[in-house]
């Protein structure tokens, strides 16, 4: 069951892009704040803003992510260990130093800890004994490739594809129904891919290079486990692989719940996949007798079930045994954990170190026992305060939505109406869960790493499973608490929020109001914006996937968006490789409604505080805006740039500032932006959401 790829597909990514998994001002040196300021105690500059990252050389109106964070960026060199850097890199290191603390008591003194806190500590001393891994070589494999050995036939083939822990080219999982999000319901999509879709596919050098390098790969790999005649069965792994991209769905076609939306009985999943067997799949998974099950992308599923049946069986076999090996070479010696970095992260991702062990550890131990991890996170790191500040701000955001939506000259009383309707069901959920998933029945050996990892798989498996035929909780997070970062879950109407988000730049108790509601309460609009973006849209207050507004309000809400993809599709962050506005356009609607709703709740602030006072030479509005940019501040490697427009629906970070600002009146106020600017746009070409 690979559920993680499927929700990915259905339900979106977080509203942050950083360079390891995937997220996300500033301005003119003036004076410094008086020391009579309150907020003298920021963690960046005297109010929160850390003006020497500006560069004063570029106009605000020519380039204000430059303008902002400029003299940042010339100064900062992508450590070699990472594909970028910003803010976001720096709060996911402090999470990831604070849970290495939290990881080390519990491996030198797991008893201390109680049972979980044994697993824990064994789990990851598992992982950092790099003498116990190479000393065990590759015997660990042994007896997953064994199995996949001994396959003989189709059914044989289909069983492993349904297996925990091995490649397919189907996944099959559950998420919440789109008719009834209170149950859950198995769903069916596309995967089995070892770079992403349009690698293979793509003309040029660039590419042909990546697919050069992936067969080289694909035969080291085998050849590392001792599997004979790699060369030739790296061809056809390649050319299988290949054969699937061509009918995989694009990650923009993938963005199209309606397409998605394809409900399904065994009969009709029969009907339209003929060649796979779906009651064996299907009961390998754990889901015996479902009504019903979610066949997305369906033309790419026909598809994939015409390949099986024409690809030979042993192909298949040497496609299953390399992807085993590649996906869990990091559990294995360092000549294996060396090639999947050389490949992955140095060739495809242009990161040129491997990251400490001690920090991988980390992030194995977050998806492995994140939150067993998480409450002692919380526990040790999360203030109090942070919760009820946040909540203020979430209000505030809720009221802005509110008057912006009741105002919107382009939607009709109706759709109004039941606009409003889903924004006072939005439920935001801040800091970490109110209950922590249960793992004492996952056994933890502190001398078998990959047995860990298998084990920690299947765990997750069951654990889905025994929530399959009870109703959806709505208490279960997407994200361990020590996740920088943020989403909104359009199933269940909800916003997440973190606790190792809300730290400074994002959140700063300390900080200037207009800083803070520049940037998280951007990143809180942002979430708030997937409801009404171009899939959240398609959601009503409860989660259900149904129609909720007037045709002549769609076709309105959908001559903006289609404006504000075809800005996107001019962007160029690399050589050759622009913005696809369509892969994009929910998280630039995000943004763009992020900002919007954001600027208005600041006004809402003021209203009840009194109106901001310049600071440092700018005033309130002038440090909302750079704040704004300074919440993106980032850079990273070109491949890694190209990595994320091809497959991220994430923008670049310049283009989620350049790109939103110039479609903002109060910006152009802010900074004086005139005609003849490079961002200028006229006022009838800016696209408003709200």
């Amino acid at each position: 069951m690979k559920t993680k790829a499927l929700t990915r597909l259905m339900l979106g990514a977080g509203a942050l892009a950083i360079a390891v998994p995937t997220i996300p001002v500033i301005a003119g040196v003036v004076k410094k704040a008086p020391a009579k300021v309150a907020v003298a105690k920021a963690r960046y500059g005297a109010f929160g803003i850390d003006l020497t990252a500006a560069d004063k050389s570029v106009k605000p109106g020519d380039d204000f992510w430059t303008y902002a964070n400029g003299s940042w960026a010339k100064r900062t060199a992508i450590p070699a260990d990472k594909g970028g850097v910003g803010y976001g890199n720096i709060l996911s290191d402090e999470a990831e130093a604070n849970v290495r603390t939290i990881l080390t008591d519990m491996a030198a003194n797991p008893a201390a800890y109680g049972a979980t806190g044994k697993q824990v500590g064994d789990y990851y001393a598992s992982w950092m004994d790099q003498a116990a891994i190479e000393a065990k070589g590759t015997a660990p494999l042994k007896p997953y490739l064994a199995r996949i050995a001994a396959v003989n036939d189709l059914t044989g083939l289909q069983t492993l594809f349904a297996t925990t822990g091995y490649a397919s080219p189907i996944d099959v999982g559950i998420i919440p129904n789109l008719a009834d999000p209170t149950h859950y319901t198995a769903v069916v999509g596309q995967s089995g891919l070892g770079m992403p879709r349009d690698y293979y596919l793509l003309e040029g050098a660039k590419y042909d290079g990546f697919r050069t390098a992936y067969k080289a790969y694909i035969k080291q790999m085998q050849e590392l486990a001792g599997i004979p005649d790699a060369g030739a069965k790296a061809d056809a792994i390649f050319a299988l692989e290949t054969a699937m991209a061509k009918e995989q769905w694009s990650p923009e076609q993938s963005r199209d719940i309606a397409k998605l939306n394809d409900p399904e009985t065994l009969a009709g999943l029969k009907a339209k996949a003929p060649d796979v067997d779906w009651a064996l799949m299907l009961k390998t998974a754990g889901f015996d007798n479902v009504p019903t099950v979610l066949m997305a992308n369906n033309t790419a599923l026909t598809a994939m079930g015409k390949i099986m049946v024409a690809t030979p069986l042993q192909t298949w076999k040497d496609y299953l045994a390399f992807h085993f090996v590649s996906d869990h070479a990091g559990f294995l010696p360092k000549a294996f954990d060396d090639a999947q970095f050389g490949f992955y992260s140095k060739t495809l991702g242009g990161v040129q170190v491997q990251r400490d062990r001690w920090k991988r550890g980390v992030q194995l131990m977050n998806g492995a026992l994140g939150e067993a991890v998480g409450q002692l996170y919380v526990k040790r790191y999360y203030p109090a305060a942070s919760q009820a500040k946040m909540a203020e701000l979430i209000e505030n955001l809720r009221t802005a939505y509110h008057e912006r939506i009741s105002s919107a000259a382009w939607m009709d009383d109706a759709t109004r109406k039941a606009a409003l309707v889903k924004l006072a069901a939005f439920e935001p959920r801040i800091g970490h869960p109110d209950k922590y998933i249960d793992y004492s029945s996952l056994r933890v050996d502190r001398n078998d790493l990959l047995g860990n990892v298998m084990r920690s798989g299947e765990f997750q498996h069951q654990l889905e499973l025994s929530r399959f035929a009870k109703p959806v909780d709505r208490t279960l997070w997407g994200m361990t608490p020590q996740t920088v970062n943020a989403y909104y879950n359009p199933l269940a109407n909800q916003i997440t929020f973190p606790a190792a988000i809300l730290q400074p730049p994002y959140f700063d108790p300390n900080a200037d109001p207009a800083v803070n509601y520049g940037a998280i309460g951007a990143i809180i609009g942002h979430e708030m914006g997937h409801g009404f973006d171009d899939q959240g849209s398609q959601f009503g207050p409860t989660g259900k996937f149904e129609n909720w507004w007037s045709p002549e309000a769609k076709k309105a809400y959908s001559e903006h968006t289609a404006a504000l993809a075809a800005q996107y599709d001019t962007y160029e962050p690399v050589p050759g490789v622009k913005v696809n506005g369509k892969l994009t356009l929910g998280e630039n609607i995000g943004d763009l409604s992020g900002i919007e709703n954001a600027y208005e709740a600041y006004q809402l602030y003021q209203a009840k505080h009194g109106k901001a006072k310049v600071i440092g030479g700018l005033t309130g509005d002038q440090r909302f805006f750079l704040a704004y940019a300074q919440a993106w501040q980032s850079k990273s490697r070109d491949d890694r740039t190209r990595q994320q427009v091809l497959t991220d629906p994430h923008s670049p970070a310049k283009f989620r500032v350049n790109g939103v600002v110039r479609n903002f009146d109060p910006w152009y106020k802010a900074f004086n932006i005139q005609p003849g600017d490079a961002l200028y746009l006229a006022p009838e070409k800016r696209v408003h959401i709200w």
